[in-house]
């Protein structure tokens, strides 16, 4: 069983992983939302090539939990997340909005792990 991770921590200290779910539970194209011990919730998805991505579930123009919702595509070979609500784009590497570029959602780095 392969089982992803991701770090609530930006310098990846051993102890800021924190298990997902099971990579086979996702779909590429597809999100899934992860409660994080701090309240917060991140956005999981998988592309249509297999690399996994983590960013906030939280859509900053509606405040909204609704980026695991959203629709998976890509543009210039960058995978995004379409809002479900008011269709702004974030790049799942960068959490930059495509569509506005004052915006951003936070990032998580993922990895995976066998148990």
């Amino acid at each position: 069983m392969t089982t992803l991770e991701l770090s609530l921590s930006p310098d990846l200290s051993p102890g800021s992983w924190l298990a997902v779910c099971e990579e086979a539970r996702l779909i590429p194209g597809r999100g899934v939302a992860a409660l994080l011990p701090d309240g917060r919730q991140a956005a999981v998805f998988r592309d249509r090539s297999g690399r996994t991505y983590a960013i906030d579930n939280r859509d900053p123009f509606t405040g909204a939990q609704v980026l695991s919702r959203g629709l998976v595509g890509s543009t210039g070979g960058r995978a995004f997340v379409a809002s479900p609500l008011l269709k702004q784009r974030f790049d799942l590497e960068t959490g930059r909005c495509l569509d506005d570029e004052g915006v951003a959602v936070a990032v998580y780095p993922v990895r995976t792990t066998a148990k």
